[in-house]
C-alpha cells in the first residue's frame, strides 16, 4: 500500500516539501537559540539548507535526474517565485482569515511548483 501511494511523484514531492519544511523550521530554530535572535538571518540559513536538501532529494527520488548547476538555479528560482506569490496572495486574500490564507497557499503553491518543475526545471530535453 505504500509502494503504491509513494509510487506517484506527487505524492513523494509532498513529502519531501513537509520534510524540507521541518528542516527550515528546525534550522532556524537552532540558528535563533545558538546564534543570533534575528529572524532574517535564521530564516535565510533555514531556508538554504532545506533548498539544497529539498533539491538533492527531490532531483533523485521524485524526478530521478542528475543533480546539474542549471537544475539547482531552475529549481531555486521556482522556490523564490512561490515565495513571492505567497506573500502576494496573502496580501489579495487579505479579508480572509489568516488561517484560511495560510492553508490556501499551502495546498496551491505546492501544486503548482511540482508543476513548473515537472515540465520545466526537470524536463527531459532529450525526448
Amino acid at each position: 500500500m505504500i509502494d503504491y501511494i509513494f509510487s506517484h511523484k506527487i505524492v513523494r514531492y509532498g513529502f519531501i516539501g513537509g520534510i524540507s519544511t521541518l528542516i527550515h523550521i528546525s534550522i532556524a530554530s537552532l540558528f535563533i537559540y545558538f546564534v543570533s535572535n534575528s529572524l532574517f538571518l535564521s530564516n535565510i540559513t533555514g531556508f538554504l539548507v532545506a533548498y539544497i536538501f529539498s533539491y538533492t532529494i527531490q532531483s533523485k527520488f521524485v524526478f530521478e535526474n542528475k543533480i546539474s548547476l542549471e537544475k539547482a538555479i531552475k529549481y531555486f528560482l521556482v522556490q523564490i517565485g512561490a515565495l513571492i506569490i505567497a506573500i502576494l496572495l496573502s496580501d489579495i486574500l487579505n479579508e480572509f482569515n489568516s488561517y484560511i490564507k495560510s492553508i490556501i497557499v499551502a495546498f496551491l503553491l505546492p501544486l503548482v511548483t511540482f508543476f513548473i518543475h515537472k515540465f520545466w526545471t526537470f524536463r527531459d530535453l532529450k525526448a
